[in-house]
């Protein structure tokens, strides 16, 4: 398994799906009930500033998760959308249990740690981070 094929084509697999969840995260909190309503959830949860955060959550996951799905500043990406779920897990989560049934840190604390593997190991050599860092040698 040591493989450069199976490494790099797993790293692909792995940064399209997390960029995708992601993506449609943001398209649901924009779309799917819409920006009111995540808004008033975040001013609920006592996120400060719900108003501009409602609006850089839903933009962030969105172009930071096109940006996964694509490999282009990946590890810069998935920084930024592991900031942005640990602070949902500060924020939103840990007050709610473990379980993502009950609101719990579950489902958020293995995004965050999901995405810390892409800042770790890289995007591999089937993104445009990897293409471009071929050409530049």
């Amino acid at each position: 398994m040591n493989s450069p094929f199976v490494r790099d084509a797993t790293l692909l697999i792995f940064r399209v799906v997390l960029g995708l969840v992601f993506i449609a995260h943001g398209i649901d909190k924009l779309f799917f009930p819409g920006m009111d309503d995540t808004i008033g959830q975040f001013s609920a949860w006592g996120i400060p500033q719900p108003q501009i955060f409602g609006w850089v959550v839903a933009i962030g996951e969105m172009a930071a998760g096109a940006l996964l799905v694509i490999g282009l500043l990946a590890t810069f990406a998935a920084g930024m959308l592991a900031l942005l779920s640990a602070l949902s897990i500060y924020f939103v989560h840990v007050s709610n249990g473990f379980f993502v049934e009950e609101g719990g840190v579950e489902y958020a604390a293995v995004l965050c740690v999901a995405l810390l593997m892409v800042v770790v190991f890289g995007s591999g050599r089937a993104s445009l981070d990897g293409v471009l860092s071929r050409v530049e040698s």
